[in-house]
């Protein structure tokens, strides 16, 4: 006698299939919702290294700012004696093209000598083995000792009150910025309505500028920044404190403010993840210690602005930024 084979009915294979189902479409919406989270994780990621590196960034230029230096060592070639305006010069610079005269400017404040001999003198004109002072000597100086930058640029940060100076969408800043002997004019540009924030840099004796390219972008994904509810007024990108003494402003503070907003959209919300980064407390410290040293009276440690950083500072185009 043959025993009897039980199968499913067809209801039973139903309700199973159908659990089956129910379980894998849990499973599924799990492993989408977790591809969403990543996604999110990701793009808010890469949203905060971008903000970080770009503040990163300004904060090691802005307390450059300011910095004024040589190529290269400069020294007396000869004696310079009481009474004359020319000092013959050696000089020598890291790299064997360049001559250290190259970081010298009109009217730059040099200190010349050492020991109680040591005086600041005015530059009026140089060559590549002798420099014109404005006024005659007021000591004897031996072959050898060195002639030294001194000081540091007041306009390091740009003022906003002056001529073409900074302004809340482009910071404008001068001085030694990369620590490598040469001196450079450096531009931030927040360009919220193109949703790009720009650095250029140039030698500060470039003689022009152009507009700034893809290369020169930082970020490319900010946008304007939210509103004080205080003055109902847009947070500038650039803030700017200025100090005053005897007429000249010194920036000894710069406030900066950026908003940035996710490369991709929120699945879920369908509008981009924002974050508004601030530093407001970022200080040009060589500025700060040229200030701190006019309001001393020790106007001989305030370096001019070259003459040749005028022709950089205003926009390409009028009005814009």
């Amino acid at each position: 006698m043959m025993s009897r084979e039980h199968g499913f009915t067809i209801i039973e294979m139903m309700v199973a299939t159908t659990l089956l189902m129910v379980v894998c479409g849990v499973v599924m919406r799990g492993v989408f919702g977790l591809t969403d989270v990543s996604r999110m994780v990701s793009n808010r990621t890469d949203m905060h290294n971008a903000v970080r590196n770009a503040t990163e960034l300004l904060t090691q230029e802005i307390g450059q700012a300011g910095r004024i230096s040589l190529p290269g060592k400069i020294t007396l070639a000869a004696s310079a004696l009481k009474g004359t305006n020319v000092l013959t010069i050696n000089s020598t610079a890291a790299n064997a093209n360049t001559n250290a005269t190259a970081g010298i400017f009109l009217n730059e404040i040099l200190l010349v000598g050492s020991d109680d001999s040591q005086e600041p003198v005015i530059v009026q004109s140089w060559t590549a083995n002798t420099i014109t002072l404005t006024d005659i000597l007021s000591n004897d100086h031996i072959g050898a000792v060195p002639v030294q930058t001194v000081g540091g640029f007041r306009e390091g940060v740009i003022p906003p009150t002056v001529a073409n100076g900074s302004t809340a969408r482009v910071l404008k800043i001068l001085g030694d910025i990369h620590d490598d002997g040469k001196m450079v004019y450096v531009e931030y540009i927040c360009d919220q309505d193109g949703g790009r924030l720009y650095r250029t840099s140039l030698p500060y004796n470039a003689g022009a500028k152009v507009a700034p390219t893809v290369e020169q972008i930082l970020i490319d994904n900010i946008e304007h920044n939210p509103v004080d509810p205080g003055t109902g007024v847009e947070t500038p990108c650039f803030t700017y404190q200025t100090q005053t003494v005897v007429g000249q402003p010194f920036v000894v503070d710069v406030a900066v403010t950026l908003t940035i907003h996710s490369q991709a959209r929120d699945k879920n919300t369908n509008d981009f993840q924002r974050e508004t980064k601030a530093l407001l407390n970022v200080a040009p410290r060589n500025v700060f210690n040229v200030w701190e040293q006019a309001s001393l009276g020790l106007a001989e440690r305030v370096q001019p602005t070259p003459t040749e950083v005028a022709q950089l500072l205003p926009a390409l185009v009028t009005g814009q930024y």
